[in-house]
């Protein structure tokens, strides 16, 4: 396919539980859990959405010709520009869509990979739906980040070894995910986790471990505290816990607290280059972004995720060319203006 238009017909066409919204905000799928909406009144992901329109990008095109690059690193790996795909699991359960999990997730990685970036990979009360990702991310040299749900420690364990095993970038551990009903009352239950449990999770990393689902200041001092490379910002897509804060609006501070002992990532809401743009000058590492690559994956495969991250990378162009940024390193605070209400 050649356009994003013409990836989305498809994916709509081939869902029978998302619309695949032209404005992917929440509202139409409202409490739709399974499904792919936020829970009960889906104020949480509305908020991701709509938190991100009350950021401003300062316009200023007096500046040289030089040209532009997004170009960053993952913890050292180059990337193509600081988007990665989020973790996603239960795709027939959420989206209605006819692909295998294992499917999703090799088309979704190959996507990845050949935008130049990369893809966090799921986990489900199946364990295939964490093995067999990780098995491809084997074959990938293990170019990817699987993701952990907050089992118990044993059933944690042994999906941390077969990351390490795989020879992948990094672990991370959604810990939001606790809150998960189907989740909680399934035969291998998820669990809470407190600072020495993740202390004991990050020592049986070989690579850096990301904690993801932290949404305050008080949060990412715990996962600092445990030992963790990075966070994820993040009210898991607004499907854990109704009415709370959106990642965006909490970043800042998060990024001022930690000042640079740990990566800050942040997802929640992200559809555009210049919602990308705003998190990068709110001083986030790097942006997840998860419903639209779903879309992406279903509506073209590899072909689709691809187009999708060229996209998302061409708008940052547009952004920072109109914002007088010529690298990423150049996005800073006074890019934007916040009018959080």
């Amino acid at each position: 396919m050649e356009s994003w238009n013409e990836v989305m017909a498809s994916a709509k066409g081939k869902m029978s539980l998302c619309r695949a919204c032209k404005n992917c905000n929440g509202i139409v799928c409202a409490g739709e859990t399974p499904g792919c909406g936020g829970k009960e009144s889906g104020s949480s992901f509305m908020r991701n959405y709509n938190k991100l329109r009350e950021i401003c990008i300062r316009l200023d095109t007096i500046a040289g010709n030089d040209e532009i690059s997004t170009a960053s690193d993952f913890f050292g790996t180059p990337v193509s520009l600081p988007v990665y795909a989020a973790p996603i699991g239960g795709i027939k359960v959420n989206y209605g869509a006819e692909i295998s999990e294992a499917d999703y997730a090799r088309e979704l990685v190959e996507g990845c990979l050949a935008g130049g970036t990369l893809a966090f990979t799921g986990d489900g009360m199946n364990p295939s739906m964490f093995s067999d990702p990780v098995a491809y991310l084997k074959t990938k040299n293990g170019l990817g980040v699987p993701t952990v749900k907050p089992w118990d420690m044993q059933n944690m364990k042994w999906r941390i070894e077969e990351a390490n095993e795989a020879g992948v970038l990094a672990v991370c551990s959604d810990i939001d995910a606790s809150g998960l009903t189907g989740l909680r009352n399934s035969t291998t239950p998820v669990e809470y986790k407190s600072v020495e449990d993740l202390k004991q999770i990050s020592a049986c990393c070989q690579s850096p471990f990301i904690v993801k689902g932290i949404l305050s200041v008080d949060g990412a001092m715990k996962a600092l505290e445990a030992n963790a490379s990075g966070i994820v910002v993040s009210n898991h897509g607004g499907r854990v816990l109704d009415e709370c804060l959106a990642g965006i609006e909490v970043l800042e501070s998060i990024v001022k607290a930690v000042d640079g002992r740990m990566k800050v990532f942040v997802d929640g809401g992200f559809r555009s280059g210049n919602d990308v743009f705003k998190a990068l000058a709110l001083g986030a590492d790097g942006v997840l972004i998860g419903r639209p690559f779903s879309h992406a994956v279903i509506g073209d495969g590899h072909e689709g995720v691809k187009l999708y991250i060229e996209k998302i990378q061409l708008e940052l162009k547009e952004a920072m060319a109109m914002a007088g940024c010529k690298t990423i390193r150049d996005i800073t605070r006074d890019c934007v203006t916040v009018n959080f209400r």
